[in-house]
């Protein structure tokens, strides 16, 4: 037997490898596009198959596709969503920029499965992408794939995330640490009050995706062309809405115009810019980790991250922040995919953007880096980790910044003096208070408690 076998479309014939559920259309782009050997993600080909279904289901009501065919894309399609197929959608990223070449592939391969199913002709164009185009299938998965990882996958592992911070944090309220401006001593805070700053920071980026969820389940498809709705019923796209929401389970509406949603990227890169701002707070979080653990004896050594393998090659009994560092590679590699999405948002040139497979693949990597950082990092940084309390009390006690809490009392200019000398001295700023003023040593115990200090307020409070 060959191993391939001839289709044909409207501009002729192409060879197909003989296993292949795709066409001829499929085929063209794989001998076109040999830019990066990445193909789209799963989890968007996915997608594709989900509006597939649904536009089948809303054409079906409408009167507009025979029931029988109908009925085997939507089984098709069911197969394809749940990636028993995902081998069959070989087309590089870097393709025609309307993602044309992703959508036939779809289409081709539910055309395929569902003449097996149906023992009739399933036309990938005529049956499955009726009332659909390009135009408005692959920025409708763009924002149902993201939508659908959003809410199964990286919001889930940040209120993971936060959980365990607020927990430590509870749990470390009362151990007592320098802190620290400008990688300098500063005013004592609590373990638990640092980690708390870490806390909100999780959970002001988990509100702001979950507004960014709204905008995404607001879909352009309907719009098919160039966002007239050309070749489809009037009542197509809300009824579309609701059969979707029925299939994967999050809200979903037509957009009031299909206009902008086509056109643009915006929600896309608006989306993109919260998850650059979480990568962001897990940078900041990873970096503190890792100076907090740094050591063991000539760094700060305030905690020992769990060990979780050897950290040298030559250097034995080393062991490194594996997983912070891990995290803030993630994190710049987030901020890389802003970036490109921020410049593929401006390619929309009059109806239509043209760098949407790029959109699609960045705003995904994106999700998943997050998703799988927020994780690693709760279970095998934040929940793991141990005080050295012994090192946060010695540091403490030589802190000169403590006289801060005199301020009020003595004035700026003497309470600097009195740092000073304590610090040129090696002593601790209680003694050398004691000396320079006559406040009195039970009271600048009062004055100068570290834990008191962590708790605000004017002295004497």
């Amino acid at each position: 037997m060959s191993d391939y076998r001839t289709e044909r479309d409207s501009m002729g014939e192409v060879r197909v490898p003989a296993d292949a559920l795709y066409g001829a259309q499929t085929q063209r782009a794989v001998n076109n596009f040999h830019i990066s050997g990445t193909t789209l993600p799963p989890a968007f080909v996915h997608a594709i198959a989900h509006i597939k279904k649904a536009a089948a289901q809303a054409n079906a009501g409408l009167g507009l596709l025979e029931q029988p065919i109908a009925k085997a894309i939507i089984e098709a399609c069911d197969d394809v969503a749940k990636g028993r197929y995902d081998n069959q959608f070989p087309v590089d990223v870097f393709q025609t920029g309307s993602g044309t070449s992703t959508n036939m592939n779809v289409n081709e391969v539910v055309a395929h499965l569902a003449s097996e199913r149906s023992g009739q002709t399933v036309g990938a164009n005529d049956h499955v992408n009726m009332s659909q185009s390009s135009n408005d299938v692959i920025p409708t998965a763009i924002q149902l794939s993201a939508g659908l990882a959003l809410n199964n996958h990286l919001l889930p592992e940040l209120k993971f995330l936060h959980t365990t911070l607020v927990n430590r944090a509870r749990e470390l309220d009362s151990v007592v640490k320098t802190g620290r401006t400008h990688l300098m001593d500063a005013m004592p805070v609590t373990l638990g009050q640092e980690l708390s700053g870490w806390a909100g920071q999780v959970a002001a980026c988990e509100a702001r995706l979950y507004q960014a969820l709204d905008q995404l389940c607001t879909l352009p498809q309907g719009g098919t062309a160039v966002g007239t709705g050309v070749n489809a019923h009037p009542d197509f796209a809300p009824l579309f809405a609701r059969q979707l929401s029925e299939n994967v389970g999050l809200v979903c509406s037509a957009a009031d115009n299909f206009f902008a949603l086509q056109s643009s990227q915006d929600v896309a890169v608006a989306t993109s810019g919260q998850l650059k701002t979480l990568a962001v707070a897990l940078m900041k979080i990873s970096n503190d980790l890792r100076w907090m653990n740094s050591g063991p004896l000539a760094g700060l050594g305030e905690i020992e991250l769990e060990a979780l393998q050897p950290g040298s090659s030559i250097m034995p009994g080393k062991v490194n922040p594996v997983i912070p560092e891990a995290v803030a590679m993630a994190c710049a590699q987030v901020m890389g995919n802003d970036t490109t999405i921020t410049v593929a948002g401006q390619s929309g040139n009059f109806e239509l953007n043209v760098m949407l497979p790029l959109v699609a693949h960045n705003l995904l990597s994106s999700i998943k880096l997050m998703a799988n950082s927020s994780e690693v990092l709760a279970e095998r940084a934040i929940a793991t980790f141990t005080v050295r309390e012994d090192n946060l009390q010695q540091a403490l006690a030589r802190n000169p910044v403590l006289v801060t809490a005199l301020n009020p009392i003595i004035g700026y200019n003497k309470a600097a003096a009195i740092a000073k000398k304590a610090y040129a001295d090696g002593r601790p700023i209680i003694d050398v208070a004691d000396e320079e003023t006559d406040i009195g040593r039970e009271e600048l115990e009062r004055l100068l408690n570290p834990e008191k200090l962590t708790r605000g307020g004017l002295p004497g409070e």
